[in-house]
């Protein structure tokens, strides 16, 4: 059996939602951390496995995955205990619509490479990441507290047991909290968080206990 190898970084949303999946099915493995800062990310030898230039990228089953979704479904597919997908068509489509909600809009408009830009291209690059931080991360979640007013939304965003977009939500709770976006009128998604932190498959990939 081959070793099971993630390549993340502490702080990445995307490498964040793949050691929540991991930890939920107690799969063990080996954290290899990429310095995003330090731009290890852009190097030849992370650019030999994921010509992308980002994280995640996960070695498993003999096999090198990027993309954190696409390895969350994989591991879905692949371990039948994982429970990370529901087993209903509408339910498997309802919990994809809402990690989209988050992976897809508005974490790339905050990725590094985005916000680098930002900040270059800014009188006062702080200042800029802080602003635009606040509006894209508040505006998002603001939506997607909206998406939850739904009848399938229990003690989780999808029943009561966590699926993908709990993977999804508390990296991008993390990342409001981390810029001080104002979630008061997001109650839904915060008793989610916090129902979340409560698992140790959650607490045990916090950045704050992730190698850097």
């Amino acid at each position: 059996m081959s070793e099971t190898v993630l390549y993340d970084y502490w702080r990445s949303s995307a490498s964040y939602r793949v050691r929540i999946a991991l930890n939920s099915l107690g799969e063990s493995y080996r954290s290899v951390p990429v310095d995003l800062l330090a731009k290890a990310h852009k190097g030849p030898e992370h650019l030999a496995r994921n010509p992308q230039g980002l994280v995640p990228v996960l070695e498993i089953d003999g096999e090198r995955f990027t993309q954190s979704l696409a390895i969350i479904e994989y591991l879905a597919e692949t371990r039948s205990h994982a429970g990370f997908l529901p087993t209903d068509p509408i339910g498997r489509q309802r919990v994809r619509m809402l990690s989209y909600a988050i992976a897809m809009d508005i974490h790339p408009t905050c990725n590094l490479g985005v916000v680098s830009y930002v900040m270059a291209n800014a009188e006062d690059g702080e200042a800029a990441r802080r602003n635009w931080m606040r509006k894209f991360i508040g505006e998002g979640l603001a939506a997607f507290e909206r998406l939850l007013d739904h009848s399938a939304t229990g003690r989780f965003c999808h029943g009561d047991s966590p699926t993908m977009v709990d993977f999804c939500l508390v990296p991008q709770v993390y990342n409001a909290r981390r810029w001080e976006v104002d979630l008061s009128a997001c109650p839904r998604l915060v008793a989610i968080d916090q129902n979340c932190a409560e698992i140790e498959a959650f607490a045990r990939a916090h950045p704050d206990r992730t190698a850097r």
